[in-house]
């Protein structure tokens, strides 16, 4: 307690200078990154950067309906500390602290103080005890260990800065990417198919217009755009858009890149585990061959479009950029995609097998996704396709219970193959009922560090259920 007021507190020692890390908490995207994923948060507004009076404010969803939040910074003291004080929010009172104490030139002690009281007197101090305090607990334990491993990822790259051009920067992937190279000192250019803002490039891959100039001088450049693929049933329209989307706009980069004066070291260009069709228990180390391209079977039609889409940036290639494809599994965030989706199903104990259940799932977490496109942009020898997921693929039947059990929920409930099918159509055939195997072969032998190598430790972490 302080001031009568309950206290939460957490002090991590960084083997990184105190200006270090203090600088990465200045800039952009550092407040994305150490939001947890299990919080819905959004910056409404923002103004100045890390300085006394300067504001953000928050719109946050602690329930159906959504809570402004706003504070402001006072008590700063650049390079060592910074506390934000809410003006307008759920708190009777709040104050965050944050402290940055050097332990000699190479390292230095970070400590996060949370001065706060509930809302709503005997009740709310009620809630302190079994779900606020927790809850910011485990706020500040996300909080640590994404500025750890994120300054680590940095600190083994050691790029210099630089300007990285994305597309699909809204998206899953793209959003965390963003923050994650904003925070580390690199310069993000966005391209969108809107009307473009301040550090946004427009494009309209549909109609195969790009300002191929507005690219010169860019260093690096991450494709990440396409159709999702688990949304909507697979109409004959929808698997032309999703074939279309991935091999257009990917051809349309690559030639304008090609066209450069100045054209970037790298294009990272994602694809998907789905070139390997449904394998079984095959497993499928880098090298392996992709299954059977035919668009009259649903595994097929993913194998055609993974292969075209692929192929689609040979212009860069052939102009001299050195071109890295991850084949990425399936990413794994409360935040979005596959896991999201599942999640109200397994909170209401309504989770199963899906099938079989013996397919294999190529998994990885949101972090390793962003750290394996880092990786690509920042290691010189890694070029052509390689697979993208987890060292520990694990079949559905073993992705089920675990998720149950992080979740304190049962997971018997089985999803039947033909009701799957009656209910999304031909898609079920070639994602939920697909098996691949892959193995991350040259990924790890080009030296990347994964984060989150076994399914459990990575559930728990991107939901906050880590063991006391």
């Amino acid at each position: 307690m302080a001031g009568g007021f309950p206290v939460v507190e957490r002090t991590t020692r960084l083997p990184y200078p105190a200006d270090v890390v203090y600088a990465w908490h200045t800039r952009p995207g550092a407040f994305e990154r150490l939001t947890p994923p299990w919080e819905r948060v959004e910056v409404v507004e923002r103004t100045g950067g890390i300085e006394d009076g300067a504001r953000a404010v928050l719109r946050v969803r602690a329930g159906p309906v959504p809570v402004r939040w706003a504070a402001r910074h006072e008590g700063v003291v650049p390079g060592r500390q910074f506390v934000d004080s809410q003006t307008e929010g759920p708190f009777s009172h709040w104050l965050h602290s944050h402290r940055i104490v050097p332990d000699g030139e190479s390292a230095s002690f970070l400590t996060d103080r949370i001065e706060y009281a509930a809302p709503y007197g005997i009740a709310g101090a009620a809630a302190d005890l079994w779900w606020v305090r927790p809850r910011l607990e485990r706020m500040l334990a996300y909080r640590h260990a994404v500025l750890r491993d994120d300054l680590a990822s940095h600190a083994r790259a050691a790029l210099a800065p630089l300007r990285v051009a994305i597309s699909g920067a809204s998206g899953l992937i793209g959003r965390s990417l963003s923050a994650f190279l904003s925070a580390g000192g690199h310069r993000v250019t966005r391209l969108v198919r809107r009307a473009p803002g301040p550090g946004e490039i427009g494009w309209d891959p549909a109609a195969g217009r790009l300002d191929g100039a507005l690219l010169e001088g860019v260093d690096a450049v991450v494709h990440l755009s396409g159709a999702n693929v688990g949304e909507g049933r697979w109409t004959a329209a929808r698997r032309r858009r999703i074939r279309e989307s991935r091999t257009r706009g990917t051809a349309l980069l690559a030639r304008a890149l090609a066209g450069l004066a100045r054209p970037p070291a790298v294009l990272v260009s994602v694809s998907g585990v789905g070139i390997y069709g449904n394998r079984g228990d095959e497993t499928l180390p880098d090298g392996s061959a992709p299954g059977a391209a035919d668009l009259d079977t649903p595994a097929g039609f993913l194998v055609e479009v993974c292969e075209a889409w692929e192929a689609a940036t040979e212009p860069a290639r052939a102009a001299g950029i050195r071109v890295a494809i991850p084949r990425l599994g399936v990413v794994l965030s409360p935040a979005g995609g596959a896991l999201a989706r599942l999640l109200p199903v397994f909170r209401l104990g309504l989770g199963g097998p899906i099938g079989s259940g013996r397919q294999w799932l190529s998994w990885l977490s949101i972090d390793d996704a962003v750290g394996i496109i880092h990786h690509a942009i920042a290691t010189p020898g890694l070029a052509g396709a390689f697979n993208a997921g987890a060292p520990v693929p694990v079949t559905n039947a073993d992705f089920v219970r675990t998720l149950g059990r992080v979740l304190h929920r049962p997971a018997l409930l089985p999803v039947p193959a033909r009701a799957l099918r009656l209910a999304i159509g031909k898609m079920a055939d070639a994602t939920l009922l697909a098996s691949a195997r892959a193995l991350p072969t040259r990924l790890e032998a080009s030296g990347y560090h994964f984060r989150h190598a076994e399914l459990e430790a990575a559930l728990r972490f991107l939901l906050g259920r880590q063991a006391a």
